[in-house]
């Protein structure tokens, strides 16, 4: 039987680079940082498409002709593919979730939880202080260059994850728990300092309705949580940028962890 697809060079070199271009487009539509609405899904499709233009020259890989030989199988590794790239982008985005998770835990502590805004990143109601800090993680990302970062990574998993392989070599699974507990603990990090200061708030509640039984403790409780978290939150601030912006590159290395598993 003929193969699907021939050894034409021009043939070859047009699926090369859409096969690329499927992994950055799944990179580009699962990273956190390129998932804003106000990017047209056209702006992303075509911007995978120039990146993988400048990508795929340089490391001068072909498709095998094993992977050409019918159209399932490349059905099967154009989805390989893209699933590399979501994989890539989704666990690489793991401080931003991180600083997210850190500003609900801080808005249910300051009790700022019962104002929600619209997140239009993910369509769902969130906490006031998750989204600000989501919004100024992303800033941050981009100003420290983090969506270079993840193209270089998606360049360098071509190194070691050659498009067009037909089948996978080993299974050595997904490091998901060590990816959940790093966001958890991270997360937790930033908001200890919020955490203790409202701790010790509701300990000088305690004592003082147990001294002054006439006040209404109930009512002074929550200006004075939300005073003392806002002047904390603006202390440290600086500090967990700082924790966030040596978390990015180490985010990025667990993510080219995490693809191996579709060797």
């Amino acid at each position: 039987m003929p193969p699907f697809l021939t050894g034409n060079a021009y043939v070859n070199l047009v699926i090369m680079h859409f096969m690329v271009s499927l992994r950055m487009l799944g990179l580009i539509m699962a990273a956190s940082v390129f998932m804003l609405p106000s990017v047209p899904n056209t702006v992303k499709f075509w911007l995978s498409v120039a990146l993988s233009v400048m990508i795929t020259p340089v490391f001068g890989a072909s498709i095998t002709g094993i992977a050409m030989s019918s159209l399932p199988l490349m059905i099967m590794m154009a989805a390989r593919e893209y699933l590399i790239g979501m994989v890539i982008g989704f666990t690489s985005s793991a401080p931003l979730y991180a600083l997210q998770a850190s500003g609900f835990i801080d808005g249910t502590l300051m009790g700022l939880n019962m104002m929600n805004m619209f997140d239009p990143t993910s369509q769902t109601q969130v906490s006031v202080l998750a989204q600000m800090k989501y919004m100024l993680a992303i800033w941050f990302y981009l100003h420290w260059d983090g969506h270079i970062l993840l193209v270089r990574a998606l360049a360098e998993s071509l190194k070691f994850m050659p498009v067009g392989v037909p089948l996978w070599e080993s299974f050595e699974g997904i490091p998901l728990i060590d990816w959940t507990q790093k966001i958890f603990v991270l997360a937790m990090t930033i908001s200890l300092p919020i955490f203790g200061s409202v701790i010790l708030a509701e300990v000088g509640l305690g004592f003082v309705a147990r001294t002054v039984p006439q006040l209404n403790v109930f009512i002074l409780g929550i200006p004075l949580k939300i005073a003392i978290g806002m002047l904390v939150l603006l202390t440290v601030l600086p500090g967990a940028v700082d924790i966030f912006h040596r978390e990015i590159e180490g985010a990025v290395s667990i993510a080219l962890e995490s693809v191996r598993f579709l060797r």
